[in-house]
């Protein structure tokens, strides 16, 4: 591609809040229609879960979740406890945690559920690779409209975890948060680092701004975090997501760092993979032997819940990569719909 990026017009209101997003199926129209009206004067429909790793349910939840982060434009923050809606909402996160429970091996071993991220396969064919490899800007901002959903809140999904944990493991966790917030300064913080990143890519960055074109698979990964951190019965599954989520960023955030030099891109856009290559090299190990190590000593029977934690984290990022390798290959879209071309 031989365009320069160029930033798109934002199409989001100035607080900080997205749009509510659109319906994609009975569960996310019955939340959509309830938050349009005041909080208390709703009696949701008993709804049965078709698929809990599905669109419909996963934007549903996704939709509930962030009610707890910074809620909609024009919707009630008094939705955030509504009793209907966290019936609902327990529905459908008593579906999906099922399901994440299904789909993974389990046990009681957390070193050798820690001991396949620690190696990587040279000839593996992820994304990151790809967008190094084979990747152009399409490819790209496509990747990055996915990881949006996460990225534009990084770090705070975590932060439910930490009055749940005593002692060094608390005090651990919390310093990976110093970091990953800024260390004091807002324009350093992650988040705010992705946003440029994707206007120098030629994106909005604006707030969950392009929530109604991800799919399923990358809502999931998010919708997890909120589970695990909302649920303090689930905090060692939060601190086993996040322990193997650090392990893994670094190496790819090294690919997605020749990904962007191949493709010219600038230094602002650079800034945000390059920072995830130092800070996470050294949080991986924080977290493995500081928050894992301390929890583990006070809550041994803990150990099954971190190796869930690990688990779930891979199998879901796992079926996010299928769903981009497959459409790439497939020369199709990997979004529910186009970006604007640049």
């Amino acid at each position: 591609m031989t365009t320069t990026p160029t930033r798109q017009p934002t199409g989001q209101p100035t607080t900080g809040q997205a749009r509510p997003p659109l319906p994609r199926g009975p569960f996310s129209r019955a939340v959509g229609d309830a938050l349009a009206r005041p909080p208390g004067t709703v009696i949701l429909p008993d709804l049965e879960v078709a698929d809990p790793l599905g669109d419909d349910e996963q934007l549903a939840l996704y939709t509930c979740y962030e009610l707890h982060y910074r809620g909609f434009a024009g919707v009630d923050p008094d939705w955030e406890w509504d009793l209907e809606l966290l019936r609902l909402r327990r529905t459908l996160e008593d579906a999906f945690l099922t399901a994440l429970r299904d789909a993974v091996e389990g046990g009681d071993d957390v070193e050798a559920a820690l001991a396949p991220l620690l190696t990587e396969d040279p000839s593996a064919r992820g994304v990151s690779a790809f967008l190094r490899d084979e990747g152009s800007w399409d490819h790209l901002r496509e990747h990055l409209v996915h990881r949006s959903v996460y990225h534009l809140k990084e770090a705070d999904p975590h932060a439910w975890v930490i009055p749940r944990l005593q002692g060094q493991a608390k005090a651990s966790l919390v310093a990976v948060e110093y970091d990953e917030f800024g260390a004091g300064r807002a324009s350093a913080a992650h988040s705010r680092l992705y946003a440029d990143l994707m206007e120098d890519a030629g994106l909005d960055g604006s707030y969950l701004r392009y929530l109604n074109a991800v799919p399923a698979p990358a809502l999931a990964i998010v919708n997890m975090m909120s589970l695990f951190g909302l649920r303090r019965t689930l905090r060692a599954a939060m601190v086993g997501h996040f322990a193997a989520a650090e392990i893994t960023t670094a190496p790819s955030a090294r690919r997605m760092e020749a990904a962007l030099e191949k493709l010219g891109a600038g230094e602002r856009a650079l800034l945000f993979y390059t920072e995830h290559i130092e800070a996470d090299a050294v949080h991986e190990q924080v977290l493995r032997h500081d928050v894992i190590g301390d929890l583990l000593a006070r809550e041994p029977e803990a150990a099954a819940d971190v190796v869930f934690g690990i688990q779930a984290t891979g199998w879901l990022e796992n079926g996010l990569e299928r769903l981009l390798l497959g459409s790439w290959d497939a020369g199709r879209s990997s979004l529910r719909e186009p970006l604007p071309l640049v």
